[in-house]
């Protein structure tokens, strides 16, 4: 039986979620990626709570820009979210993506403005 793209991604997406989890200290950077945006959120599994968000539709990301490029910047303003949040460290959660193109260029944003991942 074949899964479709979306069913193989979240079985990825499962099989990471049962060894990624984040805390108050390391909170946890989910990503969604769409065909159009990228998102992305800082999450406390321990108490189920967002700690900050992010995306491609917030101010101050140019439209103009690639999507890769987008990705980067979100990044960026995910890490000075967390810094504001006296957050330096977290763990990856791709959500069944391949750690390619916009994801990579989200981590590596984060990454650039000081978020240790």
């Amino acid at each position: 039986m074949r899964f479709s793209k979306e069913r193989r991604r979240k079985k990825i997406k499962m099989r990471i979620r049962k060894k990624v989890s984040g805390t108050s200290m390391t909170p946890r950077l989910s990503v969604y990626r769409s065909n159009k945006e990228i998102y992305c959120q800082l999450i406390d599994d321990s108490s189920g709570v967002t700690i900050a968000g992010a995306s491609s539709k917030d101010k101050g990301i140019d439209t103009a820009a690639s999507k890769i490029e987008q990705a980067k910047q979100v990044g960026k303003i995910i890490a000075n979210k967390a810094q504001s949040a006296n957050i330096n460290r977290a763990v990856f959660d791709r959500s069944g993506y391949l750690y390619h193109g916009r994801i990579k260029s989200l981590a590596d944003g984060a990454r650039e403005a000081g978020l240790s991942i």
